[in-house]
């Protein structure tokens, strides 16, 4: 069967709506208009797109009316710089690109201080409204003189003043998640907070605040978790305002199930609760285009039988050399500054990344009936260079590692004569391993794999702690401790990952290996993109269909060091084997709102 040649034509154009419109509702835009200070348009001035690696990823100059745009980003944060001669350069990060949400920019160039601000808006819903159509009706000598009589009506003055919103750029998440435990990091006891929920919303667009909670059961344990988290923060604005962040945590160790660990210092239905209250100021400064400083402390109060505070300043500078690439210098003390450590999370939201930090609580373990906190003492200095779509970095550092607190299991029917410690994220122990110092060096390189795809690698060396021989007849935690020497061991990792645009679907996988028979090298690196884990792990996340609701529906899944590599048997005088778990296997799944 023929159709008329003008029907097929419009089946054509119309099957290929159709096809773009399901393409669109995965992906976003950002654009923008570039004007100065008087409001008049800026035309050619060069505005660059870069993602979370400050990685270039397009580049436009704005035409006549100061416009740019960039299409077909799919979802992820995103940074806009903007230069235009005779002006200072503006830039803007965390610009969040929202499935079928464009992210509307408004850039004001100025000899001293330059600003973006940022709105959301559906896509298809034109921000950009020009004054075209005032020259055109003007240009008619039927419609001048009604232009006149309404110019003097009081209706369009209150119009105008209503048109402004205290709030914008609301957005959230709420999450439900679970697994056989929660999982478990060096950095800190990951305990899973079952439900939780993160709210943020800017006020009159510069002051930012956010919102995050959780209250629940720890995964398969029944410990009641709870903690909030506020946060503030300005942008724009001749002068800067620190980053504020107030955190609180609470979690019961009455009625786990290593409870009876606790015995003689609060055990059973008598253990002491753990709290924990921090409160961390951050501050970054730009000086002038090459020269960037990340410096703040975080002061944390932990409770816990005893009463601990522990401050933790950190800071790093960086200078970018634009053509040779970046170098960097950065220290931290005490707790891992987590807003330091960078990593590929493709498709995460800020909210999302709230969350997985609002659930780490501090490594406290016992030593001699005493309550201590993991803490490292970090100078690390590091460089980076991108070259087209690959990337690659080198850096050296020394870390200082007080109370290195490890999960211990296999522990039925032990008394705590081990002075150990209940673990927040499964049914063993924690176990405190003295100290030790690590010195190395890390190697990484990263290659983009089309728009939405990488591959990366990680190599190098590092202190860790080995047993001087066999683990045959451990008598307890003292008698552990001095079983094991620090020795320098190599690690490696490779890490591949990407989107799915036509499903929605992200994947990650990874795995780490170490020549090590003890303990796995780790090593938080503050200057380097990778932050690897040992073992096999993947991890899946899933858009799933609205059915018209507003905001979407992610389902996700993670499984960590599946094959239970890194374990060391340890043989007791009493008998039987326990299991030195650096990285145990976890295997966690969940479901979150985003809106």
């Amino acid at each position: 069967m023929f159709l008329p040649r003008g029907l097929s034509f419009v089946a054509v154009v119309m099957g290929a709506q159709i096809a773009s419109a399901a393409e669109i509702k995965l992906l976003g835009a950002i654009e923008g208009q570039v004007k100065n200070q008087a409001g008049v348009a800026q035309m050619g001035a060069t505005v660059t797109l870069v993602n979370r690696q400050a990685r270039t990823l397009q580049r436009a100059l704005t035409d006549p009316q100061g416009r740019f745009r960039f299409d077909g980003l799919f979802p992820d944060t995103y940074g806009v710089r903007v230069i235009a001669s005779s002006f200072v350069p503006a830039y803007r990060g965390n610009v969040f690109v929202k499935s079928g949400i464009d992210s509307f920019l408004t850039v004001q160039l100025a000899n001293i201080f330059s600003s973006i601000e940022l709105v959301y808006r559906p896509a298809g819903q034109s921000g950009l409204l020009t004054e075209d159509w005032k020259y055109t009706l003007r240009s008619s000598s039927s419609t001048r003189p009604v232009l006149r009589m309404v110019q003097t009506k009081e209706p369009a003055i209150s119009t105008t003043r209503n048109s402004g919103s205290v709030f914008s750029s609301t957005r959230g998440v709420v999450a439900v998640s679970a697994g056989d435990m929660a999982a478990s990091s060096p950095n800190g006891q990951e305990a899973d907070l079952g439900t939780a929920f993160a709210l943020a919303t800017s006020l009159h667009g510069r002051n930012h605040f956010e919102l995050s909670g959780a209250l629940g059961y720890s995964s398969g344990l029944g410990t009641p978790t709870g903690g909030f988290r506020t946060r503030y923060r300005r942008t724009g604005g001749e002068f800067g305002a620190p980053d504020i962040e107030l955190t609180v945590r609470q979690a019961s160790y009455r009625g786990h199930a290593g409870a009876g660990l606790l015995g003689g210092l609060g055990g059973g239905h008598d253990a002491p609760l753990l709290r924990t209250m921090s409160i961390k100021v951050e501050e970054k400064t730009q000086i002038g285009d090459h020269f960037g400083l990340e410096y703040g402390g975080l002061a944390e109060s932990v409770v816990f039988m005893d009463r601990l505070t522990i401050l933790s300043p950190f800071a790093r500078a960086s200078f970018d050399t634009r053509t040779w690439g970046s170098f960097l210098l950065a220290y931290s003390s005490g707790a891992t500054p987590t807003s330091l450590l960078t990593d590929i999370r493709y498709g995460y939201t800020p909210e999302q990344e709230a969350l997985a930090g609002l659930g780490v609580f501090p490594r406290i373990s016992l030593r001699s009936g005493q309550v201590r906190v993991q803490g490292t003492d970090t100078i690390e200095a590091g460089y980076r260079k991108s070259i087209g779509k690959q990337s690659f970095g080198v850096a050296a550092f020394i870390d200082n590692v007080r109370d290195p607190a490890i999960p211990l299991g296999g522990l039925d029917g032990y008394s705590n004569s081990w002075n150990l410690m209940p673990d927040l994220a499964s049914d063993a122990a924690i176990v405190n391993m003295g100290s030790y110092q690590s010195r190395g060096f890390v190697v990484t390189g990263e290659r983009q794999l089309g728009e939405h795809a990488f591959a990366s690698v990680y190599y190098g060396q590092g202190g860790t702690l080995e047993p001087l021989g066999p683990l045959d007849s451990i008598g307890g935690a003292s008698d552990l401790r001095s079983s094991f020497r620090p020795v320098r061991r190599q690690w490696a990792s490779v890490r591949a990952g990407g989107a799915i645009a036509k499903t929605g679907t992200f994947l990650t996988s990874s795995y780490g290996w170490s020549d090590s028979d003890g303990l796995a090298p780790y090593h938080a690196s503050l200057t380097q993109r990778h932050q690897p884990l040992m073992g096999l792990n993947f991890q899946v996340r899933q858009n799933l269909p609205t059915f018209g609701m507003p905001g979407r529906i992610e389902m996700n899944a993670e499984l960590r060091n599946l094959l239970a590599q890194g374990y060391v048997p340890i043989g007791v005088t009493t008998g039987g084997n326990l299991l030195l778990m650096q990285f145990p296997r976890t295997i966690r799944g969940g479901l979150s709102f985003i809106f």
